[in-house]
């Protein structure tokens, strides 16, 4: 009987599913509920020491009534319609087409570190990498809840559709700090990292999990949850967010002399600078080192076309245990961005600084430029 249900049952079942669940949060038609982390317990002070004081500008908003909600929510639309983009005095929202990041200028990264910590933890991530000497933090790969209906419903539909009870998508983010310019301030960027489950056999019986398409609503939801999470109000949070740049070509790949070619960004170094960075976060780049004042990412990229094909003598076949996949070996590059009044040059250079002109360069300028125009 379990294994006879009809396609109408299964169709009533989704339809009941969709009027029941609900949305923790909506930006651009994405609903974002990811599982709750496990949570640390609360810090005991010993009797010879003094609690520490608490920070009222990192406390969560707190609840209201109904009456209350919908009153502060028309003076919120009122003071929106006085200004398009509203700015905060201690934050604000740089936008370039879909790339986004938050400038906190009066906190240094050291004191946003464990503030943002946290804040992952409150959204149902794990910690996985944690980098504060070079202001890198990622969370652990986890499932948008808010996609599965809810808990009743949950129970239901899984006893209905069986294994098929998935999203079959997981996402992490990275977070990573730099300091402002002034070095009182920082930059916040955060790059999403997807998973999609795909059937991997002919009969449908296996699966297994491919990288998908960085999201930038995504990006976007978590900046403005981040907002809010430092004193921001929702309403200034989300216009902040959602503010728009007039579209334009912003990069090009050129051949410059002896056929090398470069990756031309029209925009001045501070904001290339960013740009890059970005980039290479969501490409997935692994950034080990930087430095601002020579214009230098320091990365390992694994080439997946640079493995070459060992050659197989005549007894080779004896050798059963070997394996025949080729291994790819992640390699040591130079990305450096250079400026020139409005517009930046971005070169890839091998591990002694000469600039290449091969296959691999032009692999990683076209993943930048695809992050990049």
């Amino acid at each position: 009987m379990h294994a006879r249900f009809s396609a109408a049952a299964v169709l009533a079942a989704a339809a009941l599913v969709a009027a029941c669940s609900t949305a923790n949060e909506l930006i651009h038609g994405k609903q974002v509920d990811y599982e709750s982390a496990k949570t640390l317990p609360t810090l005991e002070v010993p009797p010879d020491l003094t609690a520490p004081s608490g920070d009222s500008r990192y406390g969560l908003p707190g609840a209201t009534t109904a009456s209350g909600y919908q009153a502060e929510h028309a003076q919120q639309q009122a003071a929106a319609r006085n200004t398009v983009l509203p700015e905060m005095p201690d934050m604000h929202i740089v936008h370039d087409g879909n790339e986004r990041w938050l400038v906190v200028s009066n906190e240094t990264p050291t004191q946003l570190w464990p503030v943002l910590k946290e804040f992952w933890q409150q959204n149902g991530f794990l910690i996985q990498l944690d980098e504060p000497n070079i202001g890198v933090m990622e969370t652990n790969w986890a499932e948008n809840r808010a996609k599965l209906p809810s808990d009743v419903d949950r129970f239901t539909l899984a006893r209905l559709l069986g294994p098929l009870y998935s999203t079959g998508e997981r996402d992490k983010f990275r977070t990573r700090l730099e300091r402002t310019p002034d070095g009182k301030g920082t930059e916040v960027y955060i790059a999403h990292y997807g998973l999609k489950q795909v059937y991997s056999s002919a009969d449908k019986t296996t699966t297994a999990w491919e990288p998908r398409a960085p999201d930038p609503g995504l990006e976007a939801i978590f900046l403005r949850r981040l907002m809010v999470r430092l004193g921001a109000k929702k309403e200034a949070a989300q216009q902040q967010v959602a503010a728009a740049t007039a579209g334009k070509p912003r990069a090009a790949i050129t051949s410059g002399a002896g056929g090398a070619e470069t990756l031309q960004v029209y925009e001045p170094f501070d904001r290339a600078w960013r740009r890059v960075g970005l980039a290479l976060d969501r490409v997935g780049f692994t950034v080990e080192d930087r430095n601002r004042e020579k214009g230098v990412y320091y990365v390992r990229y694994a080439d997946p076309a640079g493995a070459k094909e060992e050659k197989k003598g005549m007894f080779s076949w004896l050798a059963f245990w070997r394996s025949n996949e080729k291994k790819v070996v992640a390699e040591q590059y130079r990305v450096v961005v250079k400026g020139a009044q409005d517009s930046s040059t971005v070169e890839v250079q091998d591990k002694t600084g000469a600039v290449l002109n091969s296959a691999t360069a032009h692999r990683i300028l076209s993943l930048l430029d695809g992050q990049l125009k």
